[in-house]
């Protein structure tokens, strides 16, 4: 997790006029003869995709009713009141369509997910511009203020030398309605996160914040699944056991294997063989193999993904299988494993010795011909000194016929031997964060 980026001030929007949504509320509303008609009681925009929100009219309280008032009805916004152009204003209940955001009931004083930094803040205030003609929802400024300036209606009333705004686009709302966040879901902007921030928001969300990232990360079910494998173990098998058995194959069927397995024997007991029965065959087998190991184990540990050629493939054909192998994790692909006709390990060469390799050098002359190697029942601990002592990026694991069972990769030894406590730990700012930011 990195820490919240300095502010920096939205862009240039063109006109230069710009208002606080703060500032808007409980403004009057008036007929065009001056009568009072009721007060602004929120702001309405409709989502455009990667483009900014449009304003498209305003929640007015006329009595006890809560009615629309139409963007094209209302004169100019800088004035202290909002005075009606039209003669007519239908007094119909407001309700809100799919693809619109209430400013006032969704986004002000809620929580969203600042992009930047991958964390959730909540918006003190948010900004209105113009552009081109069109006032458009535009900065946040997610800034707490000290309780003393909190005026109007509980939220904003802070002088507006106290505001920095930043783009609007640098954020991803959570507004809890349904229909705008499918209409919302391909622009998610949290899908430029990496799983591992994604699953650390879902750490600090609340169950309907929880349910709105989902929503968003599941329309990319690689990406789904991949959250899935960050998640702690507790917070995964409590989001997957509120699906049905169909939901919850159809994300470990893209998970690794290792993960897989480990969150079918955390399910109950009951649902353990229906989630496994709908797996495809392939990941099916391969689950079936890890969950008869100790998880404490090496066995229990290890990948059954990894690159193993013959020990008379040439350097370039095991390159060549290298980039192939697009589905296996980056980190099982710094080593390829020489095995003989009888699936035995023979040698192991690091992907930087085979790059750096005669191309048509044989793969068993290029190889460490007693490479360092575990059986499945080896302790983790007794793992990770092994890896510590002979600077390993993976282990295979083998059976006592010297079997290729599986590969063990750092990630999974640091993931069971760091305290968990550590894992969610807030990191330092990386040195470049602030070039070129004003400080």
């Amino acid at each position: 997790m990195t820490a919240t980026p300095a502010a920096t001030p939205v862009p240039e929007t063109g006109s230069g006029q710009t208002l606080r949504l703060s500032a808007l509320l409980g403004r009057p509303i008036t007929a065009r003869d001056g009568e009072s008609i009721g007060r602004l009681s929120d702001v309405i925009v409709r989502l455009r995709g990667e483009d900014y929100p449009l304003v498209t009219g305003f929640v007015a309280t006329v009595g006890s009713r809560q009615v629309f008032v139409p963007m094209e009805q209302v004169g100019s916004l800088d004035s202290d009141e909002l005075k009606l152009t039209s003669a007519r204003l239908s007094l119909r209940r407001f309700e809100r369509r799919d693809g619109e955001v209430l400013l006032r009931d969704d986004v002000l004083g809620h929580r969203l997910i600042d992009v930047d930094s991958a964390r959730l803040v909540r918006a003190a205030d948010v900004q209105l511009a113009r552009r081109d003609g069109e006032w458009v929802l535009h900065g946040v400024d997610t800034r707490r203020r000290p309780r003393r300036v909190l005026g109007l209606l509980g939220l904003g009333g802070h002088d507006q030398d106290q505001a920095v705004f930043r783009d609007w686009k640098k954020f991803e709302p959570l507004i809890g309605h349904t229909g705008s966040a499918v209409l919302r879901g391909p622009f998610a902007r949290i899908r430029r996160l990496k799983p591992a921030q994604i699953a650390d928001l879902l750490e600090e969300a609340s169950k309907e914040e929880e349910t709105e990232i989902l929503g968003r990360v599941h329309v990319d079910p690689e990406l789904e699944a991949d959250v899935f494998e960050e998640l702690d173990e507790d917070k995964a098998i409590r989001l997957l056991s509120s699906r049905s058995d169909e939901e919850v194959a159809e994300v470990l069927s893209r998970m690794r294997a290792d993960d897989a397995a480990d969150a079918i024997a955390e399910l109950p007991q009951r649902r353990r063989q229906p989630v496994l029965d709908l797996l495809p065959a392939g990941q099916r087998t391969k689950v079936l193999t890890l969950m008869g190991f100790n998880p404490t184990s090496a066995g229990g540990l290890m990948g059954v993904d990894y690159v193993a050629l013959a020990a008379d493939t040439r350097v370039d054909e095991a390159l060549a299988a290298v980039r192939r192998a697009v589905t296996l994790q980056p980190e099982a692909l710094t080593s390829v494993h020489a095995t003989d006709e009888h699936g035995c390990l023979t040698g192991v060469a690091r992907l930087v010795t085979l790059v750096q390799s005669d191309s048509s050098a044989r793969l068993g002359d290029v190889s460490d011909t007693d490479p360092v190697r575990v059986g499945p029942d080896t302790d983790v601990v007794d793992v990770a000194v092994l890896m510590t002592d002979y600077n390993l990026i993976t282990i295979p694991v083998v059976d006592d016929s010297c079997h290729l069972l599986g590969l063990i990769t750092v990630d999974d030894v640091l993931e069971v031997t760091l305290p968990g406590d550590w894992k969610r730990r807030e990191v330092a700012d990386p040195p470049d964060r602030q070039h070129g930011e004003p400080r």
